[in-house]
């Protein structure tokens, strides 16, 4: 219980929990795939990566889902050294992006960690932060990372499906039955689509 200690252990609590529960939607699809196809949530690196020597011994970072990497900070400075897998990753919470396959060293404080987002991924983001019973669809952001030309990631958020493809410089996000505002972003840009939009274009930089 992080009252027993400071009120900056609390602090730490209420920003990564409200982290967590912006990330229910993304969540909770790992979750039913653990469920219905037996892949874990939280997965060693090798099973995301098994033609990659560097990922064979791996014991201090892992795979949330199929799409975010985690390296926890187990150091008093918070000093952090993990491994990138190939390709351009994306920090989650910063949008700095680290391009492997190499070693990263890292210093981090106490809201921060490594969560790198992996490349050609689109992690739906949801609106609400104060607790995880929420429609999941309702006001989602598709944050889109490193999609190449001719990509295209199928995005089910509870029981709605968006599909998100690049063509040149423009992603394109559609849905087929929507409910509510959903947005589509990318390296800083965001566009908005109002209720009942079923398709949406964004320019890229």
């Amino acid at each position: 219980m992080p009252w027993l200690f400071d009120e900056e252990s609390v602090e730490v609590a209420r920003h990564f929990t409200r982290l967590k529960l912006r990330l229910m939607p993304y969540l909770y699809e790992a979750a039913r795939t653990a469920h219905t196809e037996g892949v874990p949530v939280m997965r060693a690196m090798v099973l995301e990566f098994p033609d990659d020597p560097g990922c064979a011994h791996l014991e201090r970072q892992y795979m949330l889902g199929p799409d975010l990497l985690v390296a926890p900070v187990f150091s008093d400075e918070g000093d952090v050294t993990y491994y990138v897998p190939e390709g351009t990753w994306t920090h989650f919470l910063t949008e700095e992006t680290v391009t492997g396959p190499r070693w990263v060293r890292e210093r981090h404080g106490f809201l921060s960690v490594p969560l790198l987002v992996r490349p050609g991924a689109v992690i739906p983001v949801g609106a609400v932060d104060d607790r995880p019973d929420y429609d999941h669809a309702a006001g989602v952001t598709l944050r889109a990372y490193g999609l190449r030309h001719g990509d295209q990631v199928t995005v089910p958020v509870g029981d709605v499906t968006f599909t998100v493809v690049r063509e040149g410089d423009t992603l394109r996000a559609s849905c087929g039955d929507p409910a509510a505002p959903w947005a589509l972003a990318t390296a800083g840009r965001e566009a908005l689509a109002p209720t009942g939009t079923g398709s949406l274009r964004l320019e890229t930089p």
